[in-house]
């Protein structure tokens, strides 16, 4: 297991987890059933296929639509079949991966693979979001504590930190500054109060993008909004309704992260 891999511990049962990259052990899941065929069943169904596709348009750039019409096409028949592999040559597909090795085996972004448990089993996919949110603050919380001695001899005081987020994180909600926005735009005029190519403008000589530059919490806010963004998609939401319900999280998250008490050790 490399360094940036790590375990799930669910039920008393291990779930392989890619760090940097949030992905999940599909195989060990269904592992746990004692049933690794639960893979193939998963993806022949039409439900299945259609809310890869809603993650891979909001994702993937590089997702090849015209391809995944046709496949979705023949999703539901009693002959379809669909791979890891072929989702991978067919459609450019990136939420579900094939890896090598002694830890090998299929593996899905967080947001399809607690698609996938929902379909195995509704409580251990509730089990599975709550380890993956206990070590996200676990997380955040040890980024936290490390950034603690840069403030100290910086001598920059907590408040101006959480008062900066409170002022780039929008404080009223308008529908009409997302109405020409995508999908990533959505949240970046949530959790840092304006589109990327705005960002972008006014930081010209900075490196990285928004996220790069974010603090630890307007990135755990934006981890928590990706996967409640990507099940409100697969809900059929519409783009104003899904907007009003991520920006209210958005707040309740900040409020949540000023109250927590590891935050409050950097004051």
């Amino acid at each position: 297991m490399t360094p940036k891999d790590t375990k799930l511990v669910v039920q008393g049962y291990a779930i392989s987890f890619v760090k940097d990259t949030e992905y999940i052990s599909l195989t060990d899941i269904a592992k746990k059933f004692d049933d690794l065929a639960l893979i193939d069943r998963w993806l022949r169904n039409q439900n299945t296929v259609e809310f890869l596709g809603v993650w891979e348009r909001a994702n993937n750039p590089d997702f090849n639509s015209v391809e995944f019409d046709r496949i979705m096409s023949g999703a539901g028949l009693n002959r379809f079949r669909l791979s890891v592999k072929e989702w991978k040559q067919k459609v450019n597909g990136i939420g579900v991966r094939a890896k090598a090795g002694v830890f090998g085996g299929t593996y899905a972004h967080i947001d399809i693979a607690l698609e996938f448990a929902s379909w195995v089993s509704p409580e251990f996919k509730y089990f599975i979001l709550r380890e993956f949110q206990r070590l996200k603050a676990e997380e955040a919380e040890r980024l936290s504590s490390g950034w603690s001695t840069k403030r100290v001899l910086a001598k920059v005081n907590y408040k101006i930190h959480t008062d900066a987020i409170k002022a780039n994180l929008i404080t009223t909600f308008s529908i009409d500054r997302f109405v020409y926005a995508d999908e990533a735009d959505m949240l970046n005029i949530i959790v840092y109060g304006e589109p990327h190519a705005e960002w972008a403008k006014k930081n010209k000589n900075v490196e990285g993008n928004q996220r790069d530059n974010g603090t630890v919490e307007q990135l755990v806010i934006m981890s928590n909004l990706e996967t409640i963004n990507a099940m409100l998609i697969h809900q059929k939401k519409d783009k104003q309704e899904r907007a009003k319900i991520l920006y209210d999280e958005a707040q309740r998250l900040v409020k949540s992260l000023m109250d927590n008490k590891a935050m409050k050790k950097l004051k």
